[in-house]
């Protein structure tokens, strides 16, 4: 698989880069958000004001103009081919018991909306509490214990609409 970088800026423009091409460009890091970039004989200040490294999505400053910059490697479009991007995991509609134990607490209702991380319910197993949160935003549909109720790994807890 070669080094290939597609490069989305403001999600209109895109542009397709090698290792080679990288490693001609001159950057020297001036702070922890600002470079010098020295490419084709041309000078050039960058800050980058947001970084999302996990996503590979950065807001790039250069001339008091800010860019949305995106970047996928040919890793990322291989993952994509094979169905396993990031999103397909969020597609989760039910949360199961991850090991038998007791219901200690439930902090959501039927109908509720939820953000991605938020506390869902407590899960005491082996004298330890699990605070078992959301995996993705959604709107709760059914919770199928209630609290005080034992439960075996794998039982449905809640479901999502």
């Amino acid at each position: 698989m070669s080094k290939t970088y597609t490069l989305t800026v403001n999600s209109d423009h895109e542009f397709k880069l090698n290792a080679l091409d990288v490693s001609k460009a001159d950057i020297i890091r001036i702070s922890k958000s600002k470079h010098h970039v020295l490419h084709n004989n041309k000078s050039t200040l960058t800050e980058t004001v947001e970084s999302n490294f996990r996503a590979k999505s950065y807001t790039i400053k250069i001339n008091n103009n800010s860019y949305n910059v995106n970047i996928k490697n040919d890793l990322d479009d291989l993952i994509k081919e094979m169905g396993f991007e990031v999103g397909v995991s969020k597609l989760i509609d039910e949360i199961r018991a991850p090991m038998p134990g007791l219901i200690l607490d439930i902090q959501v209702k039927v109908g509720q909306e939820i953000k991605e991380n938020d506390a869902m319910l407590i899960l005491e197993a082996m004298k330890m509490e699990n605070i078992i949160t959301s995996p993705r935003d959604g709107i709760i549909k059914s919770i199928v214990v209630n609290k005080s109720d034992a439960v075996d790994k794998n039982q449905l807890l809640i479901e999502f609409e």
